[in-house]
């Protein structure tokens, strides 16, 4: 059994071939508030990064896999795993999927289920956590509807175009 392969997508390491979608969705300005980016990343850096994305999540504590259409393969999105905890169990998910189209078609649904059974079959987390901006009412319902709970509020957490706003704790906890 592929736990990284769905009806809809299927979710793969990074390739050199990646560059220039990355190079696309890191430097998406409208993106930049959930990613916590603060300036734009040159295709060298991120040429760099793509060269060391083989490392183990053990060792550097996130992994990034590209979101592909089961259909035609092609590059949908992200799907990251950050602060990797091993010691606790547990683990953030970032998920963005790039073209507005794509969105609502069950891709994201389907790739955080896939990425929710490998962290908990292959990681051995505990729980995963997303952390995501009040405002943010797709990814809120899209979180709920996989299974994710509200857990906590950081207040005034992110400054948004001179505007605080609060950001949700979402978890998962395997039970």
């Amino acid at each position: 059994m592929n736990t990284l392969k769905g009806n809809k997508v299927y979710l793969r390491a990074l390739e050199p071939t990646d560059l220039e979608f990355l190079y696309v969705l890191e430097n998406d300005e409208s993106i930049w508030e959930i990613s916590n980016t603060t300036a734009p990343y040159s295709k060298f850096v991120l040429k760099q990064y793509l060269e060391n994305s083989h490392r183990d999540i053990f060792e550097v504590k996130q992994l990034r896999l590209v979101i592909c259409s089961a259909e035609n393969d092609k590059a949908l999105g992200f799907i990251d795993l950050f602060d990797f905890d091993p010691k606790n169990k547990r683990v953030g998910l970032g998920i963005i999927i790039k073209d507005e189209s794509d969105r609502k078609s069950g891709f994201a649904k389907e790739s955080i289920e896939l990425v929710k059974q490998f962290a908990f079959d292959n990681l051995g987390v505990h729980q995963i956590f997303a952390n995501i901006t009040s405002d943010n009412a797709p990814s809120i319902s899209l979180f709920e509807k996989v299974g994710f709970a509200a857990s906590g509020v950081k207040k005034d957490w992110v400054l948004s175009s001179g505007t605080y706003k609060d950001e949700l704790i979402y978890q998962y906890i395997n039970e």
